[in-house]
């Protein structure tokens, strides 16, 4: 059987779900005092305010793939309430936080989504979102993953993690199944867009 190409692969997609940290950020993560927490030489993230950086690229992105029919989620080990606020701005379906095992949630969220394996895409930086990466119909790197992940992707994204990186995906995607161009129109013209992207 002849492998297939990332664009023939990127024709079947249905469902894109990424990694948080690294992905939609360029992966540091800040921590500041919470309300209650005395500064003390022993500061711990545990009771601290966690701060993300998202690109607004992204959030257009996510409003792209949605016009061009493209469901959305992310998949991500860590828990974050700044994630959570984040993914209810995006309007984004399926939210999987505190996840050990992406492959296997990966699997879980097709499941529910009446999807095939091929029909899903998923888009990381590091080891932890190869077992991801290996069960979706398409995987994704981000410019500056690991040389691990780039070793195992369909497609390397042109830019980095919470540069943009996600929008790239999108447009790959959409442009593989001659949907880019539409869906660009009724984003301009406000059809289905997120307000604020």
């Amino acid at each position: 059987m002849p492998k297939l190409s990332p664009q023939a692969r990127a024709r079947k997609i249905k469902l894109l779900l990424f990694d948080v940290d690294g992905v939609l950020t360029d992966g540091k993560l800040y921590f500041l005092p919470g309300p209650n927490q005395q500064a003390s030489s022993e500061l711990t993230a545990q009771g601290s305010i966690e701060v993300k950086g998202f690109h607004a690229h992204d959030g257009v992105g996510v409003s792209l793939a949605r016009i061009g029919g493209l469901r959305t989620g992310l998949i991500t080990r860590r828990f974050s309430e700044t994630v959570a606020v984040g993914a209810r701005d995006l309007r984004l379906e399926f939210v999987s936080q505190g996840i050990k095992d992406k492959g296997a949630a990966l699997k879980n969220i097709a499941q529910q989504a009446g999807l095939q394996l091929a029909q899903t895409a998923f888009i990381g930086d590091d080891i932890v979102d190869l077992p991801a990466m290996r069960v979706a119909g398409l995987a994704i790197a981000v410019k500056n993953s690991r040389a691990e992940v780039k070793k195992e992707a369909h497609y390397i994204t042109p830019n980095a993690g919470g540069e943009g990186a996600l929008r790239d995906a999108v447009e790959f995607i959409l442009k593989a199944q001659g949907k880019w161009k539409e869906a660009m129109e009724n984003y301009i013209e406000g059809k289905g867009a997120i307000p604020g992207n």
